[in-house]
């Protein structure tokens, strides 16, 4: 952006020994940052809808993401056409993406500058637009190597304490209460309420995974909260949280939404878990309540028979029976991850297929407003295009009226009958043709006069 001097307004004094230009008023300097916001190139932003408010005329808001915020306003007018066509009102906390360009208001004496995105069309981002940021976001950790830390720490097997984190009334906390129950733990639960969906979940379960995680008796720490759309799970693919979760000294299980539901948190935590019950089972890996009757079994029929041989034979049994033990649980384990990957192509297609679609949909309204716009021009265009055919086939009308009244007094100057008129005759010999010379009349002796208003006949004779 540049400034130029002018004559017109009150020139300010420059600051001696001073190497920049101006100064100059703050009302030119205002309006031409206002232009040259203006002429940036008009783009599209995806981010989280806060702060909305509405005053008469104009609509205003912030987008929001882990890095950044920008304040956005609409005029009243085009907000409510934008409802309209989206057919769902946004609302706080929504990821939606708004296409628009940069502007400013310069202010006046009695009124502040504001700058703000001036926004011209509005949609509830769709399930492709979370993918891609979630799937950067993806990378971006695994780059830095933070999806492998928690995998290094050690589970325990049999934990005196477990944190949990998840929200106070959900499903989640009965589902675990009732796994542990089954397995016979009977240590102490930690709990850590916080909300699992909306945009204040993801700091107030950072903070209660760094609370739990201060606390030394705890050694593993759970966070559960049943399935949900993409939208609903949104939280905990927060950057904040997952880089939270992957620097922790305590490792972490995630058991967030079902089988087909997969966050950010699930990548970076110790063990992912379809299920809060899964997660049970993964932090208490010992069946307390089998293990309890295999004792008790094993006392008995040692007190009753008392030989070392039925010891041996029992411990084999027991070793057995844990062989057996592990061997379901591995197939288990191998059976869910097998009806998870079964599943995934089919959710993969869907999540492709949806993109196709929003994006289908954006190349539709792109053609549509394109269309418009060339529409537009042409009608410009040819309006112009008949304006100049109409003035210059006036132009050329006048000038070749013009040309053959020129042409018209031109040749009236060189008309005979003009010469006749002015007094002169036309020597014609009978038979009409002109005798231009003395000797030529003498040899023909009889001649025609001609004059301007009629003719008549005439004898040569030499005197």
């Amino acid at each position: 952006m540049s400034l130029q001097t002018g004559s017109e307004g009150t020139s300010a004094p420059r600051i001696p020994d001073s190497s920049l230009p101006g100064p100059f008023p703050v009302g030119r300097y205002a309006a031409r940052l206002r232009e040259q916001l203006r002429s940036f190139r008009r783009v599209q932003l995806l981010g989280e809808l806060v702060n909305l408010r509405t005053a008469r005329t104009r609509v205003y808001f912030e987008l929001r993401d882990g890095s950044g915020a920008i304040p956005c306003a609409a005029w009243l007018s085009d907000w409510e056409t934008m409802l309209s066509s989206s057919g769902q009102a946004p609302a706080e906390g929504m990821q939606v993406v708004v296409a628009g360009g940069c502007d400013y208001y310069p202010g006046s004496a009695a009124s502040s500058p504001a700058f703000s995105f001036n926004v011209t069309d509005l949609r509830i981002a769709g399930e492709g637009d979370l993918l891609a940021q979630i799937d950067r976001l993806r990378k971006q950790l695994d780059a830095e190597g933070l999806l492998e830390r928690q995998r290094r720490l050690a589970l325990p097997a049999l934990p005196a304490t477990i944190g949990v984190v998840t929200g106070e009334s959900g499903k989640a906390r009965d589902d675990l209460l009732a796994a542990l129950r089954r397995r016979g733990w009977a240590g102490r639960l930690v709990w850590a309420f916080a909300p699992v969906q909306d945009r204040h979940a993801a700091p107030a379960i950072t903070r209660a995974l760094g609370d739990l995680a201060a606390l030394e008796e705890v050694e593993v720490v759970i966070v559960a909260r049943g399935g949900g759309s993409l939208a609903d799970l949104l939280c905990f693919c927060d950057e904040t949280l997952c880089r939270t979760v992957a620097l922790l000294a305590v490792p972490v299980i995630a058991s967030v939404g079902h089988h087909t539901d997969r966050t950010l948190l699930d990548d970076v935590a110790a063990v992912s878990c379809s299920t809060p019950t899964h997660a049970a089972e993964a932090a208490v890996a010992i069946d307390c309540v089998a293990a309890r009757r295999r004792q008790l079994e094993l006392a008995a029929r040692l007190r009753e028979h008392g030989g070392r041989v039925l010891h041996e034979r029992e411990r084999r049994a027991h070793a057995a029976a844990r062989l057996r033990d592990h061997g379901r649980r591995a197939v288990l384990e191998r059976a869910r991850r097998l009806a998870l990957l079964s599943r995934a192509p089919g959710v993969h297609v869907d999540r492709q297929r949806e993109q196709l679609r929003q994006k289908l949909r954006e190349i539709r309204a792109g053609s549509r407003r394109r269309l418009r716009d060339e529409l537009e021009r042409t009608g410009k265009r040819a309006l112009v295009i008949s304006r100049k055919s109409s003035s210059t086939l006036a132009d050329c009308g006048g000038r070749r009226a013009r040309e053959l009244e020129r042409l018209a007094l031109a040749l009236a100057g060189h008309d005979p009958q003009r010469t006749l008129e002015r007094g002169y005759a036309l020597a014609q010999a009978p038979d009409g043709s002109p005798v231009s010379s003395a000797s030529e009349a003498r040899e023909r002796r009889t001649l025609t006069l001609r004059f301007a208003d009629g003719s008549v006949g005439a004898e040569v004779s030499e005197r």
